[in-house]
Order: structure tokens, then sequence, then C-alpha cells
């Protein structure tokens, strides 16, 4: 019992799934222009004056036709003032009815097929042209190509079959019209799919473009934040690494207790360097489940991102080497987006590493404003001369902190200062607190 229920659930279900893929639009509906509309309204009235007139003038009419040689056959038209209503009624529905025919075609088709099997069989030309016009198109028009291949050929049918086989539907002499017509307009129906279809193919192929070009200019951002990270990360922790390592290779012999200081702060900066390090690597190889792999392994969660409460680690790093920092916080610390915090993080770090590099001997200081609407960050120093690897500046750690600071709308400035020295100096808007 239990199978039988569920083969009737998945019947109902095959059913349900087809007669949604049957009324599923398989293409853009057409999209009408007003001098469509206007030929349309054209048609309707041109059939409909012809149907009706034809309708008023054959009512009370006896008709003999000869169907074969020596053979007669006498067709009665509908009589008196409502045989005649009804003749106009049927000929007024199947021609206002192709006013619609563009925007809604399998629609008009069902009311002219239904007007036409009501028509009586004396006078099937009532209603036969418009159903001519409605079948073509639901053909070209309607974007239920699913649906529509199943209606045309039903309705075709039962209007064939509900004919009188004898009976000519027209006169003998328009039987070359009625075939030379549906071949042109089968025709033109063809070209008309066509074009659609190779219209939609365009704009698939558009659309293509466009996401293929959506992704190349993803790719191409998110190649240059990584770039930015690196640069951060490992330009101001060699920069460190390299000076102290150079004044422990100096005072080696005469201070090995200085030397050994400055070498364990050498070990400090390559520890740090290593942890902002796996948590860039660990941002590129984010695991599925939500875990990253870095490079000791996989690890539950990434390591954060350095924010302004570790400013003064980084400041502890830079005093190190024998720079004088002075840090200074004005305002009430509130808790900041992640983004903005390592933003105006790394404005520092690349300030104190330019400095470091290009000041050696001078003194910096490093200042955070909280205010109501904006951070302001600023590092100066007093200037000097140039350090170890001053000559590898290229300007990109500025340009990358530009670019950084305006994913949040912030300004950098930059620049020497009138008592000597340089300035860097960021602002970014904050939403109210």
């Amino acid at each position: 019992m239990t199978n039988v229920r569920t083969g009737l659930k998945r019947l109902q279900e095959a059913a349900r799934q087809t007669v949604r893929e049957v009324w599923l639009a398989s293409g853009p509906p057409l999209r009408s222009t007003r001098r469509a509309g206007q030929f349309d309204v054209l048609v309707a009235l041109t059939i409909g004056v012809a149907t009706v007139y034809y309708g008023i003038d054959n009512a009370d009419n006896v008709v003999v036709r000869e169907i074969a040689p020596g053979v007669e056959r006498v067709m009665t038209r509908p009589n008196g003032p409502g045989g005649m209503a009804f003749m106009v009624t049927l000929a007024f529905i199947a021609s206002v009815a192709l006013v619609l025919r563009r925007r809604y075609p399998l629609a008009v088709l069902c009311v002219v097929t239904a007007a036409t099997l009501a028509t009586p069989q004396s006078v099937l030309r009532l209603t036969f042209y418009a159903y001519v016009i409605a079948v073509y198109s639901a053909a070209v028009y309607s974007p239920y190509r699913v649906a529509t291949l199943a209606a045309l050929p039903v309705s075709v049918l039962l209007v064939s079959t509900s004919g009188n086989s004898v009976t000519p539907i027209v006169p003998n002499e328009y039987i070359a019209l009625l075939i030379l017509v549906p071949m042109a307009v089968a025709s033109v129906g063809l070209r008309t799919w066509k074009l659609r279809t190779d219209e939609g193919r365009t704009r698939l192929s558009a659309l293509k473009r466009e996401q293929a070009e959506a992704l190349r200019r993803a790719v191409e951002h998110e190649r240059a934040r990584i770039a930015r990270e690196l640069h951060d990360v490992v330009t101001h922790n060699v920069s460190v690494m390299i000076i102290q390592a150079g004044a422990a290779r100096k005072i080696m012999k005469t201070s090995p207790e200085q030397a050994g200081e400055a070498l364990l702060a050498v070990e400090a900066g390559g520890r740090a360097a290593m942890t902002e390090l796996r948590h860039v690597m660990g941002l590129l190889t984010m695991a599925d489940e939500g875990g990253v792999t870095g490079v000791d392994g996989p690890t539950a969660v990434p390591a954060p991102q350095p924010g302004l409460d570790q400013l003064e680690t980084l400041v502890g790093r830079v005093r190190d080497t024998g720079l004088l920092v002075e840090l200074t916080v004005t305002g009430t610390p509130f808790p900041l987006p992640p983004g903005v915090e390592l933003a105006a993080y790394r404005v520092v770090q690349e300030a104190l590493t330019n400095t470091v590099k290009h000041a050696a001997g001078a003194t910096a200081a490093v200042t955070v404003e909280y205010g109501p609407d904006r951070l302001r960050v600023e590092v100066t120093d007093t200037g000097g001369h140039a350090g170890a690897g001053a000559a590898d500046g290229n300007g990109r750690g500025l340009i990358g902190l530009r670019e950084r600071l305006a994913v949040y709308d912030g300004t950098l400035d930059t620049g020497r200062r009138l008592t000597g020295g340089y300035r860097v100096e960021a602002l970014m808007p904050l939403e109210a607190q």
C-alpha cells in the first residue's frame, strides 16, 4: 500500500512538473510597437467589416452548389433576426480578438477557435479568415513554445474535423490563393522566429561577455588587494628586521647582550610577519566549511586582522630599531568597522616604515583622533638621513594606501613639512555613533 501511495505521489509530481514546463515561457515576450498595434487594429477592422457584411448579406439565403457533375447540394443559411444576430456576433468576436494577437496570441487562438467551431457549416467563412490569422499569430508571437506546439495541432484538428468534407469553405477560384498565402505566412513566421532566436542568442552572448568582464574586474581587484596586503606586511617587517639585524652585526663583538636583544627583536618581527602572512594566505585558501588552510596546516578560523588596538605593539617594534616614536590618542575610542581599523593601521605601518627607511635618526609622532563623524590618523617625522633599503622605494605603498582608503571614502594627504621632515594624514568618514 505504501508503494502504491509513493507511486501516485511521484506521478502527481511529474504531472505538475510537466504542466509547469508547458506553461513556462521559453523565450522573451514580443515587445509590441505602436505601429504594430495600429496594424493589428486595421487588420481586425478589415476582417470584421468584411465578415459582418458577409453575415448580413447571406442571412435568409438558400445556396445551391454543384459538388460533383450532376450532383447538387442545397444549403440553408441561418434565417430570421436571431440568425443574423448570431452570425454578426460570431464575426465580431473573431475579428475583435485579433487586436490582441501579438500580446496574447494563445488566448486569441482559443477564442477564435471556439468561434469557428460555433459557426454554422453553411457560413464558415464568417470566422475562417480570422482563424487563419490567429493560427499564424500563435505560431510567430507566442513565447510559450511548448504550449503553442501542443495547442496548434489540436486546434487545427478540431476545426478540420468539424466541417463537411464535400462542402468547400471558400469558393474554388480562391483555392490557389489559399495555397500561396499560407506558404508566404509560414515563410514570414519562420523568419520572424529565427530573428527572435538570433536576438535572444545575441543578448545571451552580451550577458556572458558582461559576466566575464565583471569576473575579470573582480579578479584584478582581488589581486590588487592581496598585493597591498603583502606589500604592507612584508615591507614593514622586513625593513625593521634589516635595521635590527644590521645593528646586531655592528655591536655583536663589543656589546653581545645588546646584539642579542636586537636579534630577539628580529625574531619577534619575523614571527609577526609570519602571523600576518598566515592570515593573508588563509583568506586565499578558505575552505568550504568555513575553515582555512594556513602555511602550518588547517586552522578553524583565520587570525584577526590587526587594528588600532595593536598600535602600541607596532610602535614598540619600531622603537626597537632606534627610532623614537610618540603615540597619542585623542577623543574617546569606540568600536570601528574592521576594514576601517585595518586601513588606519596600515597607514601608520606604512608611514613608520618609510620613516625607518628614509629618515634614520629622526623622531616620529603618531596621532589617532576619534571624532564624532570621522577618524583622523597622522604620522609625522622630523627628517633624517636615508637608511638601508631606502633606494628600494617606488611609491607603491602610498598608492596602495590611497586605494585602500578610497574604499571607505577616505583621503590621504602626504608631503614635506615646512619645518622639515614628512607628514602623512588620513581622514576617514564615520557613521554617527
